[in-house]
């Protein structure tokens, strides 16, 4: 089954407007098994097999203590693209941290494991399934807890492991990736992340559901801020 039109669209100009992938790149996808990463993960697939620009797809997952990850190792099967799962316990270094930030330093250090595995084994791109949504909300925590109007970026080189991240899908929306997901009834596994829901993240994401409900193009705003930000802008 393929991607919708209105999805194809989205990624296809996120990939075109910030020149995700070029000819020849050795493509990895952080593959956690959420809803996401397994719509970037079959994008990504689509696209290998229609785009002029060829590329290389692999996918890897970190698992977490408690993550069931067959579903996934299947479905990269089924679509015939190499699949590794490496072992880090990072709820148990949360824990034991008690860290204040879950997330972000989840995030972190996934992101930081990933990057070094891509590296070591040869793969020039990362792609990561942040949406739109979460660029807002990064936004609003950086705002919020910073003090500075900034989120990820769609495109970003780690100079330390020489790998560029990219985020295709940076301008979809996390209600139409919820539909593709189950549109394509795609083996999404159940978190094993016990904060989940109790973040400021989450926080974040029901202020804005709020904020949305009159402004709802609040997203398409933000995106033209972060885009359009100019030095006369600063103070």
């Amino acid at each position: 089954m393929s991607l919708s039109k209105s999805s194809r669209r989205k990624i296809g100009t996120a990939l075109s407007r910030w020149n995700m992938i070029h000819e020849g790149d050795n493509v990895l996808v952080g593959l956690s098994g959420g809803k996401d990463s397994l719509v970037l993960l079959h994008a990504l697939h689509e696209f290998s097999r229609r785009s002029p620009v060829k590329f290389s797809l692999s996918a890897l997952s970190v698992r977490l203590a408690g993550m069931d990850t067959s579903p996934l190792e299947n479905y990269c099967s089924f679509l015939k693209i190499p699949y590794t799962v490496i072992e880090q316990d990072i709820i148990g270094i949360i824990e034991a941290r008690r860290e204040k930030s879950p997330c972000s330093f989840c995030a972190n250090m996934r992101r930081g494991i990933l990057s070094q595995w891509a590296s070591e084994h040869g793969y020039n791109r990362l792609a990561l399934g942040h949406s739109l949504d979460d660029a807002a909300e990064t936004f609003f925590l950086n705002l919020f807890h910073a003090g500075r109007a900034k989120s990820f970026q769609p495109v970003a080189h780690m100079s330390r492991t020489n790998v560029t991240v990219i985020r295709p899908l940076v301008l979809a929306t996390e209600a139409a990736i919820i539909d593709e997901a189950k549109r394509l009834e795609l083996p999404v596994i159940a978190s094993a992340c016990p904060f989940a829901g109790h973040t400021e993240r989450q926080n974040v994401r029901e202020l804005l559901a709020e904020l949305r409900r009159n402004i709802p193009d609040l997203y398409t705003k933000i995106v033209n801020a972060l885009t359009n930000l100019s030095a006369q802008d600063k103070w």
